[in-house]
């Protein structure tokens, strides 16, 4: 199927493209366990020749189409899951669920999966091998795709994987992604300061763990821009300050939490051991002790060279010249995608849904309570998917 059939067979999609996202998007679920849209996902889906596969750790899917034919086997990927936040959009089918929200655009990864797999089932008999469609939960800080590997669920492993993520505030139908490091590793940190309380009139008779903490925040910022490299950079953050009950009490304990991202195996191990050596330090100077705990998040997002070239020349060839847009800078921001890409080379792009012709910078971005989508976009991700299979499945990274 060429390209063009590609994407006019996506837009023959549009109506059931846009039902399943508007399902998903009213009923949005958190974690592991999204087993609405699932059920959503097995519907939608219930009429195509797939072998489904599920595990215990998750209510995650592998849909596998051609299971067991020759050739080469690709995987393509869709995550599931919410966001606790309060929805502000005022859309018809805005969540009903109280304090719930597809803010990060998952709704519209797994209907347009849902659409890709609806693509490539109907030229199933000429695909060369195996696609496997990977319905993901547990994206948003839950580790689900790591889940999903240990529970064995893509096994044996596919010779490439793709996903698609979109950005509200990027050009309406724009494909961008770049080689490399493409998002940071994450991790979280908590650092607890331990000193003496007692009253806020008698600080002497103390050991005030508040400016201790300041100053270990102010500290940590110098540290960053001093110790580490502006070409291979890390990001420490201090989102959290907790600390006494009352204006008139100094507290025992002060605690700090944050974020510590990175984009080099190499600096993820240095910015922890620089972070704990700064912490107790300063908390020692002044008589104090610091613990430090990090809870390690996702790694760094690593695309395949040969793989990005792959989804520029389908990106090109559906969309037309300029279609692709090639990154010059990493994201800090973190995709639990990279524990496929540590197994299996392949790679993520983004894909542009601000409204055609819209000031696309001053649209609102993922994350956020007023999010939206133009959804006239989904179709041409459906394609976009379906034609990252056929070419890997055909051609390989040549």
């Amino acid at each position: 199927m060429s390209e063009a059939d590609l994407l006019d067979r996506a837009h023959g999609l549009a109506d059931s493209i846009v039902a399943l996202r508007r399902a998903i998007h009213a009923e949005p679920e958190l974690g592991l366990h999204n087993p609405l849209t699932r059920d959503k996902v097995r519907a939608a889906l219930a009429h195509l020749p797939l072998e489904w596969r599920e595990g215990p750790s998750t209510t995650g899917l592998v849909a596998v189409l051609n299971a067991g034919k020759a050739g080469r086997r690709v995987l393509l990927r869709g995550d599931t899951d919410a966001l606790p936040m309060t929805e502000e959009t005022g859309l018809p089918f805005a969540s009903t669920i109280a304090g719930r929200m597809h803010a990060c655009g998952h709704d519209t990864h797994t209907a347009m999966l849902a659409g890709a797999a609806e693509l490539l089932a109907a030229q199933a008999d000429r695909l060369d091998g195996e696609v496997l469609v990977m319905f993901q939960p547990g994206e948003e800080g839950y580790h689900g795709a790591r889940f999903m590997l240990d529970d064995g669920l893509i096994v044996p492993l596919p010779h490439a994987a793709f996903a698609l993520h979109i950005m509200p505030d990027s050009p309406h139908g724009i494909v961008a992604g770049k080689a490399g490091a493409l998002m940071a590793s994450a991790d979280q940190f908590e650092i607890v300061i331990t000193g003496r309380g007692g009253h806020a009139s008698m600080p002497h008779q103390t050991l005030d763990p508040v400016p201790v903490a300041c100053e270990i925040v102010t500290a940590l910022q110098a540290m960053v821009t001093r110790r580490f490299p502006v070409a291979d950079p890390v990001v420490a953050t201090v989102a959290r300050i907790d600390a006494g009950t009352a204006h008139n009490v100094i507290p025992d304990r002060a605690s700090l939490r944050g974020t510590l991202r990175t984009l080099s195996p190499g600096n993820r191990t240095a910015l922890r051991a620089a972070l704990e050596k700064l912490a107790t330090g300063i908390a020692a100077a002044h008589d104090m002790q610091a613990s430090v705990t990090i809870v390690e998040g996702f790694p760094v997002t690593v695309c395949d060279p040969r793989a990005v070239d792959l989804a520029e020349r389908v990106a090109v060839d559906l969309g037309g010249e300029g279609r692709f847009h090639r990154l010059t800078h990493p994201i800090m921001g973190a995709e639990d995608f990279s524990y496929v890409l540590e197994k299996v080379p392949g790679a993520m792009v983004f894909l542009g849904v601000a409204a055609d012709g819209a000031d696309w910078r001053a649209c609102c971005g993922i994350h956020s309570a007023r999010m939206t989508v133009d959804e006239a976009v989904l179709p041409f991700g459906a394609a976009l998917l379906a034609g990252f299979a056929t070419r890997f499945l055909a051609q390989g990274f040549a």
